[in-house]
């Protein structure tokens, strides 16, 4: 009885989390628009991001129907029928959360006409209508699937169908938005020397689309992933330690219930979220961080009375708080690596001044560098849930990281709102002071992207880690013997693993720029040929960029997701589980290290830039400047297109080791 009501508990849970997003956006909807161009503007930035996302859709219906007959055919019509509806819900979650989005930039810009208090106000309530989809829509349908089948093993194909959308979202969004945003400052910037949002470049409006699909959609996709993955493998796994007596039988529905927790926790930490005296970027910082300790702290609390009252076990308090910690050690790490107010950004500033190859390798040095916090954080992490808990420690460890996420996704979708309002601000003409308020609103956006991007990289290694070790259960795999009779094949998978990516990087990163190409040719083309451009007595055509970066994106994202689909698949049944289990661990080392690196790199090129911008080192205009521009350039599919797309390879290939794990151990006669 006990886990039927905690799986009530999880449904109520998703609903409120929806009701709450549909309260939220009834509220933003009522706030008023602006002017008759700033409605423009807003309406073509909407338009633009919904044709991509059409277009995107009808790629993955394609590939959606032919993964549901080959799962129907392979495993069973329970697990093709789960995908479509995992599928479906992260699609849903990321289609809503990008609409209210694009309907709230230009709100946010004219909410910081009257004050920037309401300017960030209206700025969070949008992102936490993402952050509140995604949560509603992921614990709804995995306590839906496991009310109707009581397997977690069948819930694997919902994960699978949130990794398959997650990979097109965050490939193709991703490869969108670098590429137009590229385009626009190698252009617009660099060449013409005019402002990065002046409406008279063609791309600018492809650029804030690209915001939208890429740093909503993409990343709300990404994280849904993580949150159905990682409940979804503490379930997978808490049935092995019922089996083996170790646990008792509550700690199969026991993710559904912290995740519950975590999104009424999230929503209280909402209210948190209160900009005090003072209008500075520390101040509003200060607030957004409200938020994201007060929902930790909180979920802190009520867990612990949660797991005493049901089982009694508290070192599995201990192993989800080990996670919980983590993800915040992470933020905080990302924050620092990322952030003006720090050395390492300002150092990268400093090198500016001595030309853009200096930029650039301190750029990435930085970015190295930055990997050794993350890493000490995650590792402590999976050592303490495992000394706690074992093997389902692990598993909670990325529950609890992700439990709180509702507010953490929050904090991070208001990066590109607030981005796209200070861009209204700037071509809407709405004068100085509206624009110094929205762009102190974007350069904390730009903050909270890097945390969320930071913390989207350690949910992603420790629910990879969990699936992983839900696939060892589901193959039998006890050791990767790399000595023993077939350890020859664990090492080829290791190598194959730590290969592919580098393989995807150079995939996605090529792709970003050819597309960029494209828009730097057609810009230059209208600057040359549309009289009365430069001067500002004609209008962009803005629509031949965005058709542009959508059709770049959508071919290109193509032979990236098949690989990742593809390629655990082919090494399980041709060279066996163990070699499979010795490729998931490649990856997962490979992947995050380069995630991390490139993440933080681009995060730090794009405040350096800022850095130099605000007056130092001759401002705009400068040779610091101009090199800062390269760097923030270079760095821009770093962080934006390949850097958090590696999240969705290693999740999704162990997603993929997992589910068809039946199938490779009856190949190879397991």
């Amino acid at each position: 009885m006990v886990g039927f009501e905690l799986v009530m508990l999880a449904f109520m849970a998703g609903a409120l989390a929806l009701a709450f997003a549909g309260y939220l956006t009834f509220k933003i909807m009522r706030q008023p628009v602006g002017t008759a161009r700033m409605r423009e503007l807003s309406d073509t930035i909407y338009r633009g991001a919904m044709t991509f996302m059409n277009k995107e859709y009808r790629v993955m219906v394609v590939y959606a129907v032919i993964v549901v007959a080959l799962l129907a055919l392979a495993i069973n019509l329970q697990t093709a029928s789960a995908f479509a509806f995992g599928a479906f819900c992260s699609a849903l979650a990321g289609n809503i959360g990008m609409r209210v989005a694009t309907k709230s930039n230009a709100r946010t810009a004219e909410a910081a006409r009257r004050s920037i208090r309401r300017g960030l106000k209206v700025g969070f309530s949008s992102g936490a209508v993402m952050g509140m989809c995604v949560v509603g829509f992921g614990i709804l349908g995995v306590s839906v699937l496991y009310h109707l089948w009581e397997d977690p093993t069948i819930i694997v194909g919902f994960g699978f169908g949130a990794s398959s959308i997650a990979l097109f979202a965050r490939v193709g969004g991703g490869i969108y938005t670098k590429s137009a945003d590229m385009g626009a400052d190698l252009v617009g910037k660099v060449e013409a020397r005019i402002p990065e949002d002046d409406p008279r470049n063609p791309a600018v409006i492809a650029d804030n689309v690209g915001d939208n699909v890429g740093d909503v959609a993409g990343m709300g996709a990404d994280l849904f992933e993580s949150y159905v993955g990682s409940i979804i493998a503490a379930m997978v796994l808490g049935v092995v330690a019922f089996n083996l007596g170790e646990l008792p039988q509550s700690v199969i529905v026991l993710p559904l219930a912290l995740a519950a927790v975590g999104i009424f926790c999230s929503i209280v930490a909402t209210f948190f979220v209160r900009v005090g005296r003072g209008t500075g970027i520390k101040t509003l910082h200060a607030a957004l961080n409200k938020g994201v300790f007060g929902s930790a702290i909180l979920m802190a609390v009520v867990s612990f009375l949660l797991i005493w009252y049901l089982i009694d076990v508290m070192e599995i308090f201990y192993a989800m708080l080990a996670g919980l910690v983590a993800g915040v050690a992470i933020g905080l790490s990302a924050e620092y690596f990322t952030e003006d107010r720090f050395s390492p950004v300002r150092s990268i500033a400093t090198s500016s001044q001595t030309g853009p190859a200096t930029n650039i390798i301190s750029g990435f040095s930085v970015g190295m560098l930055s990997t050794v916090i993350p890493i000490i954080a995650i590792c402590t992490a999976i050592g303490l849930a495992f000394y706690f808990a074992g093997l389902y420690g692990i598993a909670i460890a990325a529950v609890g990281m992700l439990s709180t996420l509702g507010m953490t996704l929050a904090t991070d979708t208001y990066g590109p709102v607030a981005d796209n309002a200070a861009g209204i601000a700037e071509m809407s003409g709405m004068g100085r002071k509206v624009r110094v308020r929205a762009e102190r609103l974007d350069a904390v956006g730009n903050t909270t992207a890097a945390i969320g991007k930071g913390f989207a990289i350690g949910s992603a290694a420790l629910t990879a880690l969990a699936l992983f070790s839900a696939y060892t259960q589901a193959a039998n795999i006890s050791a990767l013997d790399i000595i023993g009779p077939t350890g020859y094949l664990i090492i080829i998978g290791l190598l194959i693993g730590g290969m592919l990516p580098f393989v995807f990087c150079a995939l996605t990163m090529r792709a970003v720029g050819e597309g960029a190409s494209l828009i730097v040719k057609e810009v230059r083309r209208q600057f040359r040929q549309i009289p009365g451009l430069m001067q500002g007595r004609a209008k962009s055509d803005y629509n031949k960029c965005i058709e542009i970066s959508t059709t770049a994106a959508l071919r290109k994202m193509v032979v990236p997701a098949a690989l990742a689909v593809v390629t655990p698949v082919a090494v399980g049944l041709l060279l066996g589980p163990e070699a499979l289990g010795g490729m998931l661990v490649g990856a997962i080392v490979t992947g995050l290290l380069l995630a991390i690196t490139l993440a933080n790199a681009g995060g730090a090129w794009d405040n350096a830039k800022k850095y130099i911008e605000a007056g130092r080192f001759g401002g705009k205009g400068s040779k610091a400047h101009a090199a800062s521009v390269i760097g923030d350039t270079v760095g821009d599919p770093f962080k934006d297109t390949s850097g958090p797309s590696l999240n969705i390879l290693i999740k999704l290939m162990s997603m993929a080791a997992l589910l068809f794990a039946p199938l490779i151990l009856k190949v190879w006669g397991g």
